[in-house]
């Protein structure tokens, strides 16, 4: 034989090896499927949060800002959407950069980062329309910039969805105490059901005008200073409680401790006379939570009781304190219970409860946001509007396991 055809025969041999190899090659193992990302942009009172998290839960990043009134005010519409206007740009370039760690100044790119994000989501209500709106026009003009779908979502609904998140509670009562809202929920066929709440202001704002009477900061939170100063009381001052059925009255607890604090102003030492001796300032303060926080017990523990149910989540920014807590807690261990709770972080208002709530929704509507005409905001948006399907895949998916095992 030639030595070219030699030649070419060792050739053609190794060609042989490379794809005989190629072929008995151990497969590549599958692509991991990338997790589902959302931003959420939440502004429906005095906090304005941007929050971005994952279809797993993880939370990326959940910054937030707050408008405090002056001292004895508080805050109003348009001075609220005033400072959200000023803020929320500023705030969603720093939750994209914590979440993909971005820090040089000069490689951020507002349009780049949006490219990781997978969906939009905003509170749609309820809320203060003039901060709905802000929140509303920034997040349709991003998703016409990044060309991404939109998920509106319901403000309660997202406390209550970021509560079981974070605490892993599986089916609890819940007390949704906050600012502009005081409700007792439960989950039944696919709605978060009201069995009880406030029939004329929220707990919150009636702490938040309480404090205002007693000349306490709104820095951070009126809510927090008053549970501060309780914490110096020493003499439980009556007030009217007043319960009807499943449902509470706060307006009156109010007006009765408006009454209090002006006969005690009327007074040089800031204290008043009652039939247990002097009264300060700090006692009022102690026995108003006192008298309020036992009623939303009462009403919470009913319906607990018509729920048979022994597990409580508490959301929403009164959510917060510790009293109210510790009360709850209380409650649920002597009925064999258990109490679940958040702090700050999750509690007051945020993005990360709305990026979640969002992704959720979206993700159970096959991954198809709302269009593009809908996304408009209401400051009516009761919690059991909403049809809430993705519960009744999270009980699929444990049946599934539970037959796996």
């Amino acid at each position: 034989f030639s030595s070219s055809f030699i030649v070419h025969h060792h050739i053609i041999k190794k060609r042989n090896r490379r794809k005989m190899s190629a072929t008995t090659a151990a497969p590549k193992p599958p692509k991991k499927k990338k997790r589902t990302l959302a931003i959420g942009f939440e502004g429906s009172a005095n906090k304005i949060g941007v929050g971005i998290v994952t279809s797993d839960g993880t939370i990326l990043s959940n910054k937030r800002r707050t408008y405090c009134a002056p001292t004895g005010s508080g805050f109003l519409p348009r001075e609220t959407a005033n400072h959200h206007k000023k803020v929320l740009l500023d705030l969603t370039e720093d939750a994209l950069r914590e979440a993909f760690k971005t820090t040089t100044s000069g490689s951020f790119s507002l349009k780049d980062l949006g490219e990781e994000i997978d969906v939009i989501c905003f509170t749609k209500g309820p809320g203060m329309g003039a901060c709905l709106i802000v929140v509303a026009l920034v997040v349709r003009t991003l998703g016409q910039i990044w060309n991404k779908p939109i998920q509106t979502v319901n403000h309660c609904i997202a406390h209550i969805e970021m509560g079981r998140l974070v605490t892993k509670a599986k089916n609890p009562v819940v007390l949704y105490a906050s600012g502009g809202n005081t409700q007792v929920i439960a989950y039944n066929d696919n709605r978060y059901r009201i069995f009880g709440e406030t029939i004329d202001i929220a707990v919150g704002n009636a702490l938040d005008r309480f404090a205002r009477c007693l000349e306490l900061s709104n820095d951070p939170a009126p809510g927090y200073n008053i549970e501060q100063l309780a914490k110096e009381g020493k003499t439980f001052v009556e007030f009217p409680y007043n319960c009807k059925g499943m449902d509470i009255n706060v307006g009156g607890i109010l007006t009765n401790a408006e009454e209090k604090v002006a006969a005690m102003k009327s007074n040089k030492n800031n204290s008043s006379s009652s039939s247990n001796g002097t009264v300060t300032k700090a006692d009022l303060a102690m026995s108003f939570q006192e008298t309020v926080f036992a009623m939303l017990i009462e009403v919470t523990e009913r319906a607990m009781a018509h729920c048979d149910a022994n597990d409580v989540l508490i959301v929403g920014g009164v959510g917060c304190n510790l009293r109210l807590q510790e009360m709850m807690d209380t409650m649920a261990k002597e009925r064999g219970g258990k109490l679940y709770a958040m702090d700050e972080r999750y509690c007051i208002d945020n993005g990360a409860m709305i990026a979640y709530t969002g992704l959720i929704e979206y993700l159970a509507n096959g991954s198809v946001g709302v269009p593009l005409e809908q996304t408009t905001c209401t400051q009516r948006f009761r919690t059991d509007e909403v049809f809430v399907k993705w519960r009744n895949l999270e009980e699929e998916e444990e049946e599934n396991k539970e037959g796996e095992e």
